[in-house]
């Protein structure tokens, strides 16, 4: 699995979203940033709180990379059996997205729209959000020190931009010390281009991973500032969740 893959640009606590009317029932798509199963329950949550009222609020969510099945979740909630929220999470498993969650809430607007109409307008609804949702880099990160002659600096520092590296720290003693960030799939690589570049005169170490922390890059839609919703408007089963 790739250690970098798209996923919304929403900070938590901040949503996505979409409206269209099918045959008078209002449905309304909701996506949040889920980097974990308990960040996409709490969302969920959220949006059954903001429409108590709506007579469907479907889900799905898929909190890992794109595609990957290990962490995911749907509910039909009401509406006739795989009607919903297994079309919500096959949408959200091929949309290239990772760590995504998806409410569509639906106001029934008393024309029925059958099985097959359903299926269409959950999966429908769900790509909709898709297609617009702001999206950022995920990537992993890590710290490494480098310490190497006075006479390589400059050809150091000519270096970093080739691994996405950057300068977090440095110290100037016997010799020069240098703590940089890089994706941590260029790491091994770096480090065969620093010994190259010095003949075997450099020490390095790795001083964490960051597994846990995003470094997060823009990539595609979306700006530093999100309102809490962006909206565009256009014209009964048991939980299932892994």
């Amino acid at each position: 699995m790739s250690a970098r893959y798209p996923i919304p640009d929403l900070a938590p606590g901040v949503f996505h979203r979409e409206e269209e009317t099918i045959r008078r029932s209002r449905f309304i798509v909701t996506l949040a940033h889920a980097p974990d199963t308990a960040s996409a329950h709490a969302f969920v949550q959220a949006i059954r709180r903001e429409h108590p009222d709506a007579t469907h609020n479907c889900w799905a969510f898929a909190a890992g990379a794109p595609g990957a099945t290990a962490r995911v979740g749907f509910s039909d909630d009401g509406e006739p059996h795989g009607t919903a929220g297994r079309p919500m999470l096959t949408m959200l498993l091929h949309g290239g997205v990772g760590e995504v969650a998806a409410v569509v809430t639906r106001y029934f607007g008393g024309v029925k729209l059958g099985t097959g109409g359903l299926v269409r307008a959950y999966q429908g609804l769900v790509r909709i959000g898709l297609d617009t949702l702001p999206r950022r880099e995920r990537i992993i990160p890590v710290r490494v020190e480098v310490v190497i002659d006075y006479t390589q600096v400059t050809l150091f520092q000519r270096l970093l931009p080739t691994f996405e590296a950057v300068t977090v720290a440095e110290r100037f003693g016997v010799d020069a010390v240098f703590e940089v960030s890089l994706p941590h799939e260029r790491l091994a690589m770096f480090e065969a281009a620093l010994v190259e570049m010095t003949g075997g005169a450099v020490l390095t170490s790795v001083l964490d991973a960051a597994a846990d922390d995003d470094q997060e890059r823009a990539c595609g839609q979306g700006g530093a500032t999100q309102p809490a919703i962006a909206r565009h408007e256009a014209g009964g089963d048991d939980d299932t969740a892994g």
